[in-house]
Formats: C-alpha cells, structure tokens, sequence
C-alpha cells in the first residue's frame, strides 16, 4: 500500500513541476523524493511522472493518481485534527457503562457540566442493573469508561472516584430513629426491604449480611435502589442502602453505622485512559458523591 509520505510527494512534484522543488518543500532531499515517486510508481505498474528538460510532468496516470492523494492527505490531517480535539475535549465521543444506581447522583451532574462546557463531545450512557450486565463488552471497543462499585476486574484498568458512605434508613417512628448510629449485630431478626434479584444490590448486600452473620426478614423486594430507603420511611422495615440513594427532603431517618460502612466507586477503563477519558475520570473524581444538607446532618461525622 502505497504510504503518505509517498502521495505526498507526488502532489508536491504536481504543484511545484520539479523534483528539486517538491523536496525544498518538503524539507526533504531530491533522492529521497525521487525513491518516493520509485515505490509509488513500482506500486501502481505504471509511470506517474514525465522527465522532460524544464523538469517534470504528471503522466494521466499521475493526474489521475493526484487527485485521490489530495484526499487522502486531507483525511489523514482532518484524522490528526479529531485525534487532538478530542484529547482536548473539543470534539470526538465517550461512550460509558455505569451501574443504574450511580447515573442520577454520580454522573448526571458531570454530564451536564460536559455538556456545557464541552459540547463537541458526545456522551452515550448504557445502564446496567447486575454486575454481569456492566462488563458485556468486555474487549473495550464498545465502552471507553465503565463506573461502578468496587473492586474491579483486574483485567482493567481501576481508578477510585469516590468512597460512598452505606446506610440504614426507617420511618421516623422506628425503635432505631432515637440512635445517631446503628451496629450490624442489633440489626438482627429485622424487618427488611431489600432489593429485587436483578438489582445488582440485592447480591452485594445478603453477602454483606451473611459475613456478619446476620439474618434479617426481607419483607419487600424492589428493582429500584432509591426506592428501598422511601419504602422504609414509609415504615415497612429497614434499608441498607449507599447514601446516594437517599434523596433530599427525605421523609425517614438516615443513619451511619458504627463502625462506619462504605464502599469504593471506581471508573474503570481497558487500559490506560485516553486524554479524554482521563479528563472525565478527573472530572468525577472532583464531583464524587454528593450528598443533601438534611441527610449529611443526620450521619456521624
């Protein structure tokens, strides 16, 4: 296949009609020139140049070959333009997989910034609500950052985002509403709402429990993460939630745990991140997990 440096030659000795001039213009040397067009002619079976005595003349194989090595000149420096606009965040696109229950409170708000500040990037968003479903494409052509709890698949590439405080949730009305923070081993025998099958939660939290060696009564199961701490407030048992899930003006109790119980955010990329995807991450990182004035005030510092 016939290299750039070879069409770019081609189209230098078309504009200037001389091998001397085409390599001044180049910053090349006449003999280098001169084995360019070589190769080019050995490529193409066919003479693309006329030696004459003023200097040289397109063959109309020459002429015909001209026109497409333009093209591709061009192509290959509108390829280097995206390339950099995209490293810059001035163009290109990210394509990202995050776990459902992260898209509203950890990475809605950097996509609107995104949008904002950056509005040359395009930003698709694939959820996914079990942690089989996150890793699909597991090749990276499909996915540039995947976000979600921690820890990753050691096949990739991990960098923590945020570290997200797990808590307990309840009506006003409950036993535990009088405590400004809960341990596990009094949570025994209780009442839960618990996550359905295919919220990826609902396995996280029975392996949490049963590491504690607890044994709490699921009364209620729901798809919807945030949907578990409204149902306890509303007094049908307790959740154990991320705080994320707890919204503003929430109507129940929100408590710590003691000790205190967390977990790691992470964004995870197929190897090193691109500029691009490096700037998202950063960008991320410096959000991370925010949480409402009146659920922060209710939670052990």
């Amino acid at each position: 296949m016939a290299s750039l440096r070879a069409l770019e030659c081609l189209v230098a000795v078309a504009d200037t009609g001389s091998i001397t001039e085409a390599a001044r213009l180049l910053h090349s040397s006449q003999p280098a020139v001169s084995q360019q067009i070589a190769a080019l002619e050995r490529e193409t079976r066919t003479p693309l140049l006329r030696r004459e005595s003023r200097g040289v003349s397109l063959t109309p194989a020459g002429r015909s070959a001209v026109a497409d090595a333009r093209r591709a000149i061009d192509a290959a420096a509108s390829a280097v333009r995206s390339a950099r606009a995209a490293g810059e965040a001035k163009g290109g696109s990210l394509r990202l997989v995050c776990a459902q229950s992260l898209t509203v409170p950890l990475l809605a708000p950097v996509i609107r910034a995104w949008h904002r500040h950056h509005p040359q990037v395009a930003i698709g968003i694939r959820e996914a609500v079990t942690p089989d479903g996150l890793f699909d494409s597991v090749d990276g052509e499909d996915v540039d950052v995947w976000v979600l709890p921690g820890p990753a698949d050691g096949r990739f590439t991990a960098t923590v985002i945020a570290e997200e405080e797990i808590v307990l949730t309840a009506s006003k009305d409950h036993r535990l509403a009088g405590r400004s923070s809960v341990e596990l081993p009094g949570l025994d025998g209780e009442d839960l709402v618990h996550f359905a099958p295919e919220n990826g939660l609902s396995r996280w939290l029975d392996r949490s429990l049963s590491v504690a060696g607890l044994r709490l009564k699921p009364v209620l199961r729901t798809s919807v993460t945030s949907a578990a701490p409204q149902l306890a407030a509303a007094g049908l048992g307790i959740a154990i939630s991320p705080v994320s899930a707890v919204s503003a003006g929430f109507p129940g109790v929100v408590r710590s745990f003691s000790p205190r119980w967390t977990r790691q955010l992470v964004a995870v990329t197929p190897g090193e991140p691109d500029p691009l995807a490096a700037r998202f991450i950063a960008d991320l990182r410096t959000r991370g997990v925010r949480v409402p004035r009146d659920v922060k005030n209710q939670l052990v510092e």
